[in-house]
C-alpha cells in the first residue's frame, strides 16, 4: 500500500483529532442516530482536550458530508482548526472513534483500506460499451462509450450476390465499434494505473476488444461473458467476479511481501529492527499485523526518522523534547516520510511475526542488526 496520500497529514503540527464513525444511512432514522453518535464523539474529544475550532471544522464535516447508501464510515482528521483529510470508509468502523494526540491515528483507516487495486471493467456489446474505473486511492470514474457505426449490427442474410457485401460490413462496424471501445478502456486503464481490465458481455465484442488491448495491457485482461448493457440486466455474477478478481491481486501482493521478507532470513524482524531500519531510510515496506486493540507507544522527534523505542534513543541522536505517541502513528509517520509502503496483515496471514511487525528493506550493510550484529 502506497501512503502518499497521508502526507497532508505530516505538513502540520498537532495535536491531531482523529474521528472514526459509523454514519450509514440504511434506516428510516439513520440521521438521529449519526447525531447521537456524532454528539457522543464531540465529548469524547472534548474531554481529551481537543481544542474548540477543530471540533466545528470536524462537525461542518461530519454533518455536512454527502450521504452514501447503505452502510459506510467516516474517518477525518483535523488540526488547528482544519479538516486535513476526509474519506469515506466502504463498511462502517469497527467501532466509533475519537482521538487527540501529536499525531493522527490512522492506522484504522489503513487497516480497512487493505491492499488498494486499481482497476477497469468494460460491459460491451457491439454497439458501445460502459466503463467503470477505480483508481488506487478508491476514487470512482465512469464513461460511455458509443461506437461509430451503427448500421449494419447484425449480419444480415440476404441472399444473393450482395451478402458477402453485407457480412463484411457486418464485421467492419463491429470492428470500428469494439476499435472505439478499447482506446477508451486503455484510457482509462492509464488514467488510474489500472492492474487488472475486467471485459465482459457480448463474447464477439469482448473478444475483439481484448485482441485489440495493447501488449502491455495482455496480460492484465479478464475476459467474460457474464454482464450486459440491456436494462435491468442482472449484474451480480459480474459484481460477484470483479471482487473475486480484485481480492486475488491483493492476495497476491500480500504472498509476494511475505516471500520478499522471508528471503531476508534474520533481518527486518520485530519492534526493535524495524525502528532501527527507520532511523536508517532503510525500509521499502512494513508489514503490520492489524490488531486493533493495540496500544504500544514510541518516542518521537520532529523528523520522520527521529523515531525510538526509548527517549534515551533520541537524546543520542541529538533530539530535544522527544514526544510520547502511539507505536503505529509514529512507524506510519516514519513510512510517509521515508517514501516506504506498508503491507497490513490478518493475524493468520503471519501468525509468528516478531512483535505483529517486520520489514523488508532496500538494503542490508554490515550494521544491519541481525546480520550476526545481535
Amino acid at each position: 500500500m502506497q501512503l502518499s496520500f497521508l502526507r497532508p497529514l505530516y505538513d502540520r503540527p498537532g495535536p491531531w483529532c482523529s474521528v472514526y464513525l459509523d454514519a450509514s444511512a440504511d434506516t428510516e432514522d439513520a440521521h438521529p442516530a449519526l447525531d447521537l453518535r456524532w454528539r457522543a464523539l464531540e465529548r469524547r474529544l472534548a474531554e481529551q482536550g481537543a481544542d474548540e475550532a477543530s471540533i466545528a471544522a470536524l462537525d461542518r464535516v461530519v454533518r455536512g458530508h454527502d450521504p452514501m447508501v447503505g452502510d459506510y464510515g467516516l474517518a477525518v482528521f483535523a488540526s488547528h482548526g482544519r479538516v486535513v483529510l476526509s474519506e469515506y470508509l466502504s463498511a462502517p468502523p469497527l467501532r466509533d472513534l475519537a482521538h487527540v494526540g501529536p499525531l493522527p491515528h490512522v492506522m484504522p483507516l489503513l487497516a480497512q483500506r487493505g491492499e488498494q487495486v486499481a482497476w477497469v471493467r468494460v460491459v460491451a456489446d457491439r454497439v458501445g460499451a460502459d466503463a467503470m474505473a477505480v483508481s488506487a486511492g478508491g476514487v470512482p470514474r465512469r464513461a460511455h462509450v458509443a461506437g461509430r457505426d451503427e448500421y449494419p449490427l447484425r449480419r444480415a442474410k440476404p441472399g444473393g450476390w450482395s451478402q458477402s457485401r453485407y457480412q463484411r460490413a457486418a464485421m467492419e462496424a463491429w470492428h470500428q465499434n469494439a476499435g472505439d471501445v478499447t482506446a477508451a478502456t486503455v484510457q482509462l486503464a492509464d488514467r488510474v494505473g489500472a492492474d487488472v481490465v475486467v471485459v465482459a458481455g457480448d463474447v464477439r465484442a469482448t473478444g475483439m476488444i481484448a485482441a485489440q488491448m495493447p501488449e502491455r495491457w495482455q496480460d492484465l485482461v479478464v475476459r467474460t461473458d457474464a454482464g450486459s448493457r440491456a436494462g435491468g440486466a442482472d449484474q451480480t455474477m459480474l459484481d460477484d467476479l470483479t471482487v473475486q478478481t480484485i481480492a486475488e491481486i491483493a492476495d497476491q501482493r500480500i504472498s509476494a511481501a511475505l516471500d520478499k521478507f522471508g528471503v531476508q532470513e534474520d533481518v527486518g524482524g520485530g519492534l526493535d529492527a524495524v525502528v532501527s531500519a527507520l532511523q536508517r531510510n532503510q525500509v521499502d515496506m512494513m508489514l503490520i499485523v492489524d490488531d486493533p486493540s493495540a496500544n504500544g507507544e514510541l518516542w518521537i522527534g520532529a523528523e520522520p526518522t527521529e523515531i525510538a523505542v526509548d527517549p534515551g534513543q533520541l537524546a543520542a541522536m541529538s533530539v530535544a523534547d522527544p514526544q510520547r505517541v502511539r507505536a503505529d502513528a509514529a512507524l506510519v509517520r516514519a513510512l510517509v516520510g521515508t517514501d516506504a509502503a506498508l503491507t497490513v496483515l490478518g493475524p493468520d496471514e503471519a501468525p509468528d511475526l516478531t512483535d505483529g511487525v517486520g520489514a523488508v528493506l532496500r538494503y542490508v550493510d554490515p550494521s544491519t542488526p541481525g546480520r550476526g550484529n545481535g
